[in-house]
């Protein structure tokens, strides 16, 4: 048994802090040394309604959206036994890098997937904790097109599930103790791995239709430890 403790509200100010991360070197907006050309902002047409989006600017950077729990009121956290599902609309724009991934104190990243419409039947998935990474090939991704994803944190393997398949089991891990913030964004190829986007793109998006986390039910004699009960 499982409970949800978080539905992604992207418009509540409590859940979501936007256009900052500390996963951006000095919190942002920019991060030309991991290949970006995102320039976060926190206008809410950026994120707000669960369509993040990139517009081009004059000085060559692209204004992008993102959103993240950390440093929110709520400030919540997935942790080791959460499953977080998810539902998104992939971008269809070259250039486009949309992500669903963790962050905390400097790392702690798993990435839900990671898209380049390059790569157009391609998603990435990444255990940057203990080590774990798959390039998955399948029909069913395709620029503009929808999918379900679902990630179970677990201590001892992370799990991947696309559309309802399990793809990937990278037997490492999390570890118990492990914690971390939610990051949403679309971010820009600065073009070293990923081509930049066409001279002729002015603007590219993609949709988080949804986004739920999942927490087992914890057990009536640990709950009971927990409120120092007998």
């Amino acid at each position: 048994m499982s409970d949800i403790v978080f539905t992604a509200d992207f418009s509540s100010p409590r859940q979501w802090v936007a256009g900052r991360s500390w996963a951006y070197p000095d919190g942002g907006p920019v991060n030309p040394t991991d290949n970006k050309l995102d320039y976060l902002v926190p206008d809410p047409a950026y994120s707000r309604d669960g369509t993040f989006r990139a517009t081009r600017r004059k000085d060559g950077l692209w204004s992008t959206g993102l959103l993240t729990t950390e440093g929110s009121e709520d400030d919540f956290q997935v942790r080791a036994g959460d499953v977080l599902e998810t539902r998104v609309r992939l971008p269809a724009e070259v250039g486009a890098w949309p992500a669903i991934w963790t962050w905390r104190d400097g790392g702690q990243e798993i990435d839900v997937f990671e898209y380049h419409p390059d790569n157009p039947d391609l998603l990435e998935f990444s255990n940057h904790v203990r080590g774990g990474h798959l390039y998955h090939h399948d029909e069913a991704v395709r620029p503009g097109g929808p999918v379900d994803l679902r990630v179970e944190f677990g201590a001892r393997s992370v799990v991947w599930w696309l559309n309802g398949t399990q793809i990937f089991a990278d037997r490492r891990g999390v570890g118990r103790r492990w914690h971390a913030h939610l990051i949403v964004n679309l971010s820009v190829s600065a073009g070293r791995y990923h081509p930049r986007p066409a001279a002729g793109t002015k603007e590219m998006s993609y949709t988080v239709e949804s986004l739920v986390v999942r927490r087992p039910a914890a057990e009536p004699h640990r709950a009971a430890e927990a409120e120092g009960r007998p």
